[in-house]
């Protein structure tokens, strides 16, 4: 209760609402203080998981000291406590799991559902840095771009890479070759402002980021009349910005269509200086090939094509 008191302004809403509930007491059982229900049976059992778990990490670091985190599994839609693995680090239980254990240093989701960027928001919350211990490794590995530009997570790991087939030339393969290439920027940019990424879908196909003074729309490949389409569920795609000056941006993933436009209402217009294909080797930028003519589409956008995974360079600038 008092950690809770400390720290009213940042408890999670579903746990606010119970204590606001019973008057916000601050002593009492604990269905006197957050009422009678499921919602309480499960704070009650996340106290003492958490009690626990905390223990047991402590007497590791003692011995050594390493950050410790709490793997989350996660809870299907509709489903109640006592439906899922109840009472684990899960968001709307994070304020007991932070009181009842300051040894463990962050709450990492295994994330094996579709609403990856759902469950990546409710992770990244103050003092939580986003680390993904566990995803499908048949998923996107677009989310691995998204996370780590949007979210400036610390990794992002598919289970079970070595029951895929060509291990060499896998989907994983071939993504965490480009953001191998990639990490340096990616770690000199979190934090600041200046990356951001994004995923596109049968839901959400269509996005626009600000970054600097420019406004990139973001789109789905299959928008284009002249994508490569391939029958059945239109696949996830997307990728990473990042911004290297105000004028020149990094634009890598997989799958999307982007267009530019000034960030400014002006009238004003934006234009592709320098558009390339390339690599990075030791930090620095290896141009492949010169996208002019048809591989901008006369000059109108960038396209990173699906089933691939690419990373190009671009030099902006506007007129009137």
């Amino acid at each position: 209760m008092s950690w809770h008191q400390k720290n009213t302004g940042n408890l999670s809403p579903s746990l606010l609402d119970a204590w606001k509930s019973s008057g916000m007491k601050s002593s009492g059982t604990w269905e006197e203080i957050f009422g009678k229900g499921l919602h309480t049976d499960e704070l009650f059992m996340a106290w003492y998981f958490a009690n626990y778990t905390n223990s047991i990490a402590s007497a590791g670091k003692r011995i050594y000291p390493l950050p410790m985190y709490v793997n989350a599994a996660l809870i299907r839609p509709g489903f109640k406590p006592g439906q899922y693995p109840s009472a684990g680090p899960l968001p709307h239980l994070k304020d007991l799991w932070k009181a009842a254990a300051p040894d463990i240093d962050f709450m990492a989701p295994d994330i094996y559902f579709r609403n990856f960027i759902e469950w990546s928001d409710k992770f990244d919350f103050p003092g939580n840095p986003l680390f993904i211990p566990e995803v499908g490794n048949n998923q996107s590995m677009t989310q691995a771009f998204y996370a780590l530009a949007r979210h400036n997570a610390m990794g992002y790991s598919p289970f079970s890479i070595e029951s895929l087939d060509n291990d060499s030339d896998n989907d994983v393969a071939r993504s965490y070759r480009i953001l191998n290439q990639l990490m340096p920027l990616i770690l000199e940019n979190q934090g600041k402002g200046t990356m951001d990424g994004f995923l596109l879908d049968s839901v959400d196909q269509k996005i626009q980021i600000r970054l600097g003074n420019y406004i990139f729309s973001i789109k789905h490949e299959y928008s284009w009349a002249y994508s490569n389409r391939k029958t059945g569920e239109i696949p996830r795609t997307g990728g990473l910005i990042i911004m290297l000056n105000p004028d020149e941006f990094v634009i890598a993933g997989s799958g999307v269509i982007v267009t530019f436009e000034p960030a400014t209402n002006n009238g004003s217009i934006a234009g592709i200086g320098i558009m390339e294909e390339g690599e990075y080797k030791n930090r620095n930028w290896i141009a492949r090939r010169r996208m002019n003519g048809d591989q901008s589409h006369q000059g109108r956008h960038m396209h990173l094509p699906g089933g691939e995974y690419g990373i190009q360079k671009v030099s902006l600038y506007t007129y009137r």
